[in-house]
């Protein structure tokens, strides 16, 4: 195939590239291998699409507001998994419920921000700009890049499209495709692997961009390989999501982290966590499909320096709606595991009666997560990145 046809192939296929912004392939990752220091900690970001319901998630099973609250969505104390007297896990969580009874999961209840917005996508990106307090065109981990020397390589989601927290305002992180291969009528996977190779007289970006095609077979083989498929993946509402299983994602970042790739931060999804109606039944689905792949995640990474946060854009108002569902609400809980974590409880739990407007009251901003962090995981100055703030939540560490 040449060199024309391989640009019009590009360009139907929506990778040509624009604006100095390159595609990065697996292999593009991989290349770094050894250039990184074997001390240095990896954070991987998993963010849940849609408002998870973090009251069961982290159920207050012993505080009789909660059932009063929502009867029909309630569970009570023989169901949960217990974490102390008051609080356990949602049954789906047995994976990282055994992470905490090792010692491994650090919960933070409670996590907000000022003047919180229920609107997907406000919060969504407050959350990833780290800014509530005004719009802000720039994620905190994009910020992170810019100061951190801003190789694309350092920062990779492995989502369909670069999240708003890699976006810095002189770089951004890199997206590597996944997902299934859908070829257009006539061409082949032979060829598509040989669009991937490299082609005289095309710059460095379009050879970038043209490595991803012959990449996506390649990650797809990956996929069969070290993962059961789920065909059954739900997306976000409204804010986007993942299109593989979160399963391959981390399996895709297990195998950079095992091969020593360069990355700091990598960037991973699951959604379909807006459940307006019938939730009880569907969000133990949700969860049980963060659980099974973030434990075995914990596992395989148990001797590399891998710490994972876990969050949500809010979390669900106290009182169950009439269709046996949560609108959106405010406050939810954050989860780490993994290197040098401290497990355990954290943050002051937020009351089920004290409301405002019905809502939880946050008690941990998200920003002294971040801060925690960028210092302790990223060995970054936190108040660079997030316009000053200091806060930090340093009893989480052992």
């Amino acid at each position: 195939m040449d060199v024309i046809t391989r640009r019009r192939f590009l360009a139907a296929s929506g990778v040509a590239v624009a604006g100095g912004v390159a595609a990065y392939s697996l292999r593009d990752i991989l290349a770094t291998a050894g250039d990184r220091d074997p001390a240095a900690r990896t954070l991987v970001l998993v963010t849940l699409y849609g408002g998870n319901d973090g009251i069961n998630t982290v159920i207050p099973y012993a505080d009789p507001a909660y059932a009063a609250a929502r009867p029909a969505l309630a569970y009570d104390a023989g169901q949960v998994l217990r974490l102390d007297d008051a609080f356990g896990l949602n049954p789906a969580m047995t994976g990282l419920h055994q992470l905490y009874q090792d010692g491994k999961l650090a919960v933070v209840r409670g996590v907000g921000y000022p003047k919180p917005d229920r609107s997907h996508f406000r919060s969504m990106d407050i959350w990833q700009t780290g800014r509530p307090d005004r719009p802000e065109n720039t994620g905190w981990l994009g910020r992170w890049l810019d100061a951190a020397g801003g190789d694309p390589r350092l920062a990779v989601s492995f989502e369909p499209v670069l999240p708003p927290l890699l976006a810095g305002a002189r770089s951004a992180g890199a997206t590597v495709p996944g997902g299934s291969v859908r070829l257009p009528k006539n061409v082949t996977t032979a060829q598509l692997t040989a669009l991937g190779a490299a082609a005289p007289g095309e710059t460095a970006t379009r050879a970038r961009a043209a490595a991803c095609f012959g990449d996506l077979t390649r990650i797809q083989d990956l996929m069969y390989d070290v993962t059961e498929q789920d065909d059954d993946q739900d997306t976000a509402t409204g804010t986007g999501g993942a299109s593989q299983s979160l399963d391959s994602q981390l399996a895709l970042v297990a195998k950079c982290v095992e091969a020593g790739a360069a990355t700091r931060v990598y960037s991973v999804s699951l959604g379909g966590f807006d459940l307006h109606a019938d939730e009880k039944q569907a969000q133990e689905s949700q969860l049980a499909k963060l659980d099974k792949p973030l434990a075995a995640f914990a596992g395989r990474m148990a001797a590399h320096e891998v710490v994972v946060a876990v969050y949500s854009e809010f979390g669900r108002r106290v009182r169950a709606n009439a269709s046996d569902g949560t609108d959106h609400g405010t406050a939810s809980n954050v989860l780490l595991l993994g290197a040098g974590i401290k497990g355990g409880l954290y943050g002051e739990p937020p009351s089920l009666t004290d409301l405002d407007q019905g809502d939880l009251k946050y008690t941990t901003d998200f920003r002294d997560v971040y801060a925690t962090l960028l210092a302790d995981v990223l060995g970054s100055d936190p108040a660079r990145t997030l316009d000053g703030w200091t806060g930090r939540s340093e009893e989480v560490w052992a």
